[in-house]
């Protein structure tokens, strides 16, 4: 399988803030993108056809077991990939002498575009505290997919989770395009480069070390859209990190980029696959269009993985990088101000509803609930997307308030017990 089909354009990430991910400043960016829209919805570009879903599950990436699966798929695709990993984390602590069973941090990142800046600073911060958990099973989606590796790999990273953000400005993301452009095109902003600067991060060593860990039973789980077939898809990083298949590492970044495209504002990642001789296309987008942040499917009940640890705590840690709910704003009578706002209002309460989801499968399966966010005393202004000086100081808010200690809230937004 190649990643990327030959003439598609390069890159992409969310751009916005109050959510993940927000389209209000893409408007800005591309002013003349609903006109051209409109004007462009008759012409497409040639694309081979797109996998029917009854076909799906026999596609394996690279031919890599477990290299991905479907979200709301077949729970005993998971489980058997559960079961794996904790055999490996079983047998590392026995390679290596280690008799206690400490318990399973899980950590997931939601999107959030440049807001993502919060979670890197509030992990580095935890890093200062000194009471940073290294995690089993690490989560991303769009922004969040983008920090998840460094979070994975743990303090060792934190310089490059650093410059990741403060560092970026909106020309490493995206360039924009003319109107005419846009109008034979299948996003309103070339992001040629966000890739250079995924691959900039995602090298050998990095590829490397994510195997590694993967071997002692730890998971990297990245999700997009297939926008084809509207189904979250959950890939494996640690089992693509792994293969000896030259063209891993290349899909490791294709993943991270398709995980972080706004569909129609940045261009989607079109994967090429063969079943039985014959060529078909997947779509992927953000992996935000069906959800903002997520821990497992809640298919997967944890006690009847892992039966050596039957009263043993495990303990999740979601961090929402942004508010939870959308700024107040008194929103222009004007068709593209109305849009933009209402996305931004329901990737917002998507969010919530994920939290909810997520809280409920941890409750179930006796999994303790941390949620970090970003809170309304926060008040630097926002000007546009990635400006340095906001993002620096999103930074220093969320590394401030992980280097004294979080307070975790242990309920989701509005839930009484």
């Amino acid at each position: 399988m190649s990643c990327v089909a030959k003439g598609r354009k390069e890159g992409r990430l969310c751009a916005g803030r109050d959510g993940a991910p927000s389209f209000t400043p893409l408007w800005a960016v591309a002013p003349g993108l609903l006109v051209a829209v409109i004007l462009s919805a008759c012409a497409s570009l040639d694309r081979l056809p797109a996998v029917p879903l009854a076909l799906a599950s026999e596609i394996k990436p690279l031919d890599i077991p477990y290299a991905r699966f479907y979200a709301d798929g077949d729970p005993a695709v998971f489980r058997a990939l559960a079961y794996e990993m904790v055999s490996k984390a079983h047998a590392y602590r026995a390679a290596q002498g280690i008799k206690q069973v400490p318990p399973t941090h899980f950590l997931a990142i939601s999107g959030g575009g440049d807001d993502g800046a919060y979670g890197a600073g509030l992990l580095v911060g935890w890093t200062a505290r000194g009471d940073r958990p290294q995690f089993a099973v690490v989560t991303g989606i769009s922004t969040g997919a983008l920090s998840a590796p460094f979070a994975f790999l743990g303090s060792d990273y934190d310089e490059q989770l650093k410059r990741v953000y403060p560092e970026t400005s909106a020309g490493d993301i995206f360039n924009t395009e003319p109107l005419l452009a846009i109008l034979s095109s299948d996003s309103a902003v070339d992001t040629a480069p966000l890739k250079r600067l995924i691959a900039s991060y995602v090298d050998q060593e990095m590829v490397r070390r994510i195997a590694e860990e993967y071997d002692k039973g730890r998971l990297l789980l990245i999700a997009t859209t297939n926008l084809d077939q509207a189904r979250s898809i959950i890939w494996n990083i640690g089992a693509i990190a792994k293969s000896t298949d030259p063209r891993a590492r290349e899909l490791i970044i294709e993943v991270l980029r398709a995980s972080a495209s706004i569909p129609g504002a940045f261009p989607p990642v079109m994967l090429d696959v063969t079943v039985d001789g014959k060529r078909y296309e997947e779509m992927h987008v953000d992996g935000g269009a069906m959800a903002q942040v997520f821990l497992y499917p809640p298919s997967l009940k944890l006690k009847t993985v892992d039966r050596m640890r039957p009263h043993h705590k495990d303990i999740a840690y979601i961090i929402r990088n942004g508010r939870l709910f959308r700024a107040e704003a008194s929103v222009k009578r004007q068709t593209l101000a109305i849009a933009g706002q209402a996305i931004s209002t329901m990737t917002a309460a998507n969010a919530v509803n994920d939290l909810y989801r997520i809280y409920l499968t941890a409750q179930r399966d006796g999994v303790d609930f941390n949620l970090a966010y970003l809170e309304d005393e926060f008040t630097e202004p926002y000007k546009g997307p990635f400006d340095r000086i906001y993002m620096n100081t999103l930074f220093e808010y969320g590394y401030r308030k992980g280097k004294a200690g979080y307070a975790w809230r242990k309920l989701p937004p509005g839930y009484q017990r």
